[in-house]
């Protein structure tokens, strides 16, 4: 049943969606737009998405058009006026009338929402920044609830059916690199992040290849640490990976290890046997969300939601000697 104050989706031809970033947060948001595509499938789904994430969404079947972004050119005091001269001319579409879905929450979202002359806007009861202010109808959410399920309130909202045990994170197909070894037995760990105590230190990061050997292991992802671990078994791909062909290596693995990040995000989206570490982020609100993956967190390994609240709030970081353990659980599991 659709929530009272919302407008029917059947009176409209498009819907915008504003989610231009995170990685980790676009492929948490992917469930929730599928959902409305599903339930309305003439509804024409344009995203907007930053630059560098938009080829995760070519060749999406429920996404009809993607609108690139170009967060980066917006700097500066003006950096706003700039953003909303943009969305003016880029966001305009002849499929009228269009609603507008604004999935990030913030102020930019919101202003860029605005700006595409699309009405209503609707937004999540979490947003920030006084986003809020913007947007015509507030759809509820639990803010303690997992990402994903915060993001499914809006097709809800809808009196769209949501299935949470069958979710599925459509994204483009990708392609493996040219040169990746063509073994079903691979190891791909992800070790770094942007995100400030994330990544593995170079000890642990040594401990945890060593932990795997003789296991292939395979490093993916980027970094400005030069330091590499050493050992035969190990490839080094960091560095030369489309964000596709990352997609693609991280489906094809036997086994993906993920420091929290949104390459983390995208293996447990294609691949049960994804195991992220948290040192301080909660897995009950950004852990993986297949409930196949698993999760480090607080020193012990378990599903996203099987931590107490004292575990999630726990912080702490991954030692060589704890590393070593994550390894040896991979290669038991």
């Amino acid at each position: 049943m659709r929530s009272s104050g919302l407008p029917d989706l059947a009176d409209f031809q498009s819907a915008l969606i504003i989610k231009p970033s995170s990685l980790g947060d676009i492929v948490h948001t992917l469930p929730a737009v599928h959902a409305i595509k599903q339930a309305w499938p003439y509804l024409r789904i344009r995203w907007l998405a930053n630059t560098e994430w938009t080829p995760l969404l070519h060749g999406a079947s429920f996404v009809d058009s993607v609108i690139p972004f170009p967060r980066k050119s917006f700097r500066g005091p003006l950096a706003m006026i700039q953003a909303a001269r943009w969305a003016l001319g880029e966001l305009s579409t002849t499929f009228k009338p269009e609603i507008v879905l604004d999935f990030q929450g913030l102020f930019r979202s919101a202003l860029l929402a605005r700006a595409s002359g699309s009405r209503p806007i609707i937004g999540l009861s979490d947003s920030r920044e006084g986003a809020r202010l913007l947007h015509d109808r507030i759809v509820p959410v639990d803010a303690s609830a997992h990402a994903v399920d915060r993001y499914l309130a809006m097709p809800r909202a809808f009196g769209i059916p949501v299935d949470a045990e069958h979710l599925q994170f459509p994204m483009a197909a990708g392609s493996l690199p040219v040169d990746w070894p063509r073994r079903d037995d691979l190891i791909v760990v992800h070790p770094w992040s942007r995100g400030e105590g994330k990544s593995l230190s170079p000890e642990a990061l040594q401990a945890l290849c060593d932990a795997l050997a003789p296991q292939p292991v395979v490093l993916v992802g980027m970094t400005e640490d030069t330091s590499r671990p050493k050992g035969g078994h190990i490839l080094d791909f960091s560095h030369r990976t489309k964000l596709t062909e990352l997609l693609a290596c991280l489906r094809a693995a036997r086994w993906v290890i993920s420091v929290d990040s949104g390459p983390m995000h995208m293996a447990a989206a294609v691949n049960d046997r994804t195991l992220g570490i948290h040192t301080w982020s909660d897995p009950r609100k950004v852990g993986p969300y297949n409930p196949k993956a698993w999760v480090w967190k607080a020193g012990r390994i378990a599903h996203h939601g099987e931590f107490s609240d004292l575990e999630a709030r726990a912080e702490g970081e991954v030692t060589p000697r704890t590393a070593r353990k994550i390894g040896e659980w991979v290669l038991q599991a």
